[in-house]
């Protein structure tokens, strides 16, 4: 993919979760979040004075996003691949590794 985006935009691959660390089998009403991996991300914003300030997310990293900021207007489909792209305040939570 020759692709990159653009300012605080983060594109992403959603990961279907069926299990839990602990095994528990989630159900796919039972999470109002969505779980994916950052594929690519954007160089930042620039301030009024010019200085940039940079995504705070990795490629590679694991992030977790509320449905209501994924609907199908965040979804982009490139080389038949689906993906996310939305804004690094739009994402929930970023797993530590």
């Amino acid at each position: 993919m020759n692709m990159k985006p653009m300012g605080d935009l983060v594109l992403a691959k959603e990961v279907k979760q069926e299990k839990t660390k602990s095994g528990i089998i989630l159900m796919e009403t039972a999470d109002n979040y969505v779980h994916a991996d950052v594929v690519a991300v954007g160089d930042g914003l620039f301030t009024q004075t010019g200085d940039r300030i940079p995504v705070t997310v990795k490629e590679g990293d694991r992030i977790v996003i509320h449905k209501n900021e994924v609907g199908k207007h965040k979804k982009i489909t490139i080389n038949d691949v689906e993906y996310v792209l939305v804004r690094e305040s739009e994402i929930a939570l970023i797993e530590v590794k």
